[in-house]
């Protein structure tokens, strides 16, 4: 193994970053523009574009960005909430997709609208708030956008905007230490009141560390240390963060590893922290003249590299290379007595899936992209490595007991699309036995949209898998003034009986992204 010096953050190196990246979705659609030129149709009226799609495909109501700040005290609820689930589930997302009349050109880049489902004696509340980032009171105050983002610049903005100042909060909670964090990829993280949800600010883990980037999928161990990681672009800096469960900082330093492009997620096991580093990196002829997302360039003769770095000295103590590929997800990473690293990860041949998919559903449009697919991969201590595809397709947010995170997992969670190829975009819902092979899996009726499900642990029971699984679902209608957004509930351990319970809005809301439940 090769160890090598640890560095401390420096905080002025990373004043110039850009924006970071974020989630997923896949769907058939026609061939498209190239980034290019998708980022010089500044004169293009997306937003019409978008109306007009909406008007014949009402499935479409998700991207349409029109979330709203409201309190609803009781949702309509179906079925039996388990008196022994009580606390909030948080979820984030874009909310507004559009500024001063101009729509944003990539799902990733709207204002961040956090969503508060209260869950209790078989009732449940729903409340949401903008986060109040330093962008979006300014672009409020101003009536016009003053900033590029993630997959958009229009002309007469300036390039190079520091990350914080263009920082939309829009990616995932952290409920840590009786507080809820509001997370992106390349700036800070926002402090929220977990029952209010109104924004505290900034969060400054230390005033030396003041900027510095908190990414958006931080991972607790069970021991409830947290750890999460930050790019510096585009020079590719690589940091990572160290928090206690009494959610006081522990370390922040750089490894000696550089990666100047995409990296969305990473992955823990017992003694190590695992990065996956697609061949999808800054060119940097491009950077500071176009967006974020178009400075990349895809090399498909590149490795997916694998860093393995040791959690109590934060060396890099292996590498890999593995055949180009590109992805956002891990399940979960764990190691065997040999040293053998194996994880699950939601794997795609390229990045069509940021780069045309996502922006063009902006548009109303659908662009087809190789789907990322679960897969299993496995990273032996000579060097060796072997990739298993384990979903026949479409795949995506994959998720473990939260008691399991960096052991060996026998159950993991995730969505996929139905099993007849029918309906919009993500719509079942799977428990896949990492040991058999076998799958138990509810197909939600065509017209749902299904987000990211987490596990919530059943109260004093220490068995993993037995708990429920939780999360919001868009229910489209016939027109999209007609569709709504639900809470659903599942026995973690019956998905095929479907849903034990529901609660209801009367409209729709934003899809977003990432979530998380906080007990009361």
């Amino acid at each position: 193994m090769t160890r090598m010096t640890v560095m401390p953050c420096d905080r002025r190196t990373l004043l110039r970053a850009a924006a970071g990246a974020a989630l997923l979705a896949g769907v058939p659609l026609k061939p498209l523009l190239a980034a290019a030129d998708l980022a010089a149709t500044d004169g293009d009226d997306w937003a019409a574009a978008f109306d007009a799609a909406l008007a014949r495909d009402p499935s479409l109501i998700g991207w349409q960005g029109n979330g709203v700040e409201r309190d609803v005290a009781d949702a309509a609820v179906s079925g039996a909430w388990p008196a022994e689930l009580r606390g909030a589930f948080y979820r984030n997302g874009p909310g507004s997709q559009s500024v001063g009349g101009r729509r944003y050109r990539h799902w990733f880049d709207g204002d961040g609208l956090v969503h508060r489902w209260g869950i209790g004696g078989g009732r449940v509340s729903y409340r949401a708030r903008y986060v109040a980032t330093r962008k979006r009171m300014a672009e409020a105050a101003a009536g016009r956008a003053l900033t590029g983002a993630f997959g958009t610049h229009w002309d007469g903005l300036p390039f190079g905007t520091p990350p914080d100042a263009m920082n939309p909060a829009n990616i995932s909670v952290l409920p840590l230490a009786g507080k809820l964090l509001a997370l992106w990829e390349a700036g800070s993280a926002y402090d929220l009141d977990p029952a209010t949800l109104a924004t505290a600010g900034e969060r400054v883990w230390r005033r030396d560390l003041a900027g510095m980037p908190f990414s958006a999928h931080p991972k607790t161990d069970p021991d409830g240390t947290v750890w999460n990681f930050g790019v510096d672009y585009p020079s590719g800096r690589l940091f990572v963060w160290r928090v206690g469960a009494d959610g006081a900082l522990k370390r922040c330093a750089e490894i000696p590893e550089r990666h100047p492009g995409m990296l969305h997620d990473m992955a823990v096991t017992e003694r190590h922290i695992l990065f996956l580093l697609a061949p999808y990196t800054i060119d940097p002829a491009r950077w500071g003249t176009v967006p974020f997302l178009d400075a990349h360039r895809w090399q498909p003769d590149a490795p997916l590299r694998a860093v393995a770095v040791d959690k109590d000295t934060l060396a890099v103590v292996r590498r890999w290379e593995l055949p180009a590929g590109f992805g956002f997800h891990f399940g979960n990473a764990w190691e065997e007595a040999d040293g053998t690293i194996r994880c699950d990860f939601c794997l795609a041949p390229d990045a069509g899936l940021v780069d045309r998919t996502l922006r063009l559903v902006m548009r109303g449009e659908r662009a087809d992209s190789a789907p990322p697919r679960i897969t299993l991969i496995t990273l032996h201590p000579d060097g060796r490595t072997a990739v298993e595809p384990l979903s026949a397709g479409l795949a995506e947010f994959p998720r473990v007991d939260p008691r399991m995170v960096g052991r060996r997992n026998r159950a993991l969670f995730h969505l996929e699309r139905r099993v007849d190829g029918t309906g919009p975009w993500l719509g079942a819902v799977v428990r896949r036995d990492m040991e058999t092979g076998a799958v138990d899996r509810y197909d939600h009726p065509p017209g749902i949209i299904a987000e990211e499900m987490v596990f919530v642990p059943r109260p004093g029971s220490q068995a993993e898998g037995d708990g429920w699984l939780l999360g919001t679902v868009l229910a489209v209608g016939e027109t999209a003034d007609r569709s709504r957004t639900g809470l659903a509930l599942f026995d973690a351990a019956r998905l095929s009986a479907g849903p034990v319970a529901q609660a209801w809005l009367d409209a729709p809301l934003p899809l977003g992204f990432h979530g998380a439940f906080a007990p009361a």
